[in-house]
């Protein structure tokens, strides 16, 4: 099986099986969602390469990632940090414990809240982020390479639609189960 811009990927294989076996499926959403998935563990390994270069997981990149974007002086509460990526609030402490230890963030007390906490990154921290989100960028624009800017474009929109149609189709399913629970 060869794989490339003309559709003959292994992904085809198993549709022209399932169109051999099963004429009366349309099988059709195999083929958007076997790529993505399958496109999605090949991320996750170049991920898992490109932060294991700079010592840290996809979890530890994510949070020193949320604190060089909130710009300086490059601090967030641990409320915010573990809301945005969605966490419990003990997974983002033993994220942060790990990173601390490390010595890329401090906690400090927040000049907002005097009885809270703000998590800043270090200068080390500082500087391993700026590496590690160059190197991150580079990665998937290498990956991008086979794409014209249009395609990307149009790429990464079709991408956001069915990303907000699973997401309030995912919301309906659980206000749904929520009422008859």
């Amino acid at each position: 099986m060869k794989s490339g811009a003309d559709g003959n990927d292994a992904v085809e294989q198993i549709l022209r099986q399932w169109a051999v076996e099963r004429p009366d499926l349309d099988v059709s959403a195999m083929g958007v969602f076997g790529r993505l998935s399958r496109a999605a563990r090949m991320l996750d390994r170049l991920l898992a390469q490109t932060f294991g270069r700079y010592g840290l997981n996809g979890g530890e990149f994510d949070v020193l990632a949320a604190l060089r974007r909130a710009g300086e002086p490059y601090g967030l509460t641990p409320t915010d940090l573990y809301r945005s990526m969605m966490l419990s609030s003990a997974a983002m402490t033993n994220r942060i414990d790990r990173l601390e230890e490390r010595g890329l963030v401090a906690r400090e007390p927040d000049p907002d809240d005097r009885r809270g906490v703000r998590i800043r990154l270090t200068t080390e921290g500082l500087e391993l982020i700026e590496d590690a989100v160059t190197a991150h960028v580079e990665g998937e624009e290498r990956l991008l390479d086979a794409l014209s800017e249009e395609e990307r474009q149009h790429l990464a929109g079709m991408l956001g639609k069915l990303m907000f149609s699973m997401q309030a189709r995912q919301q309906a399913e659980t206000h749904s189960s929520e009422d008859t629970g």
